[in-house]
């Protein structure tokens, strides 16, 4: 199913960059080009990385609590 349809990714596409290691959304923005354009798909992919089992912050869940915070990344973007 496509999933972003802007940049044509597919849910494939995103579920394979989670297996080869992917640990956010900005990575999969940078390595797919996903939400960089109209957004739409922001939600659903943000939805496929906690189906996957990684929190919004980067973290892997695995069943233990997190005791560190994540670091704060800031990527520059180009307007269209």
């Amino acid at each position: 199913m496509i999933v972003c349809v802007c940049k044509s990714v597919s849910d494939r596409h995103v579920r394979g960059a989670i297996r080869e290691g992917a640990e956010s959304f900005e990575e999969l923005q940078f390595e797919l080009g996903v939400a960089l354009c109209c957004g739409k798909c922001e939600s659903h992919v943000r939805g496929m990385l906690e189906e996957a089992g990684v929190c919004a912050t980067g973290c892997l869940h695995q069943g233990e609590a997190v005791t560190t915070a994540a670091p704060i990344r800031f990527y520059e973007r180009e307007a269209a």
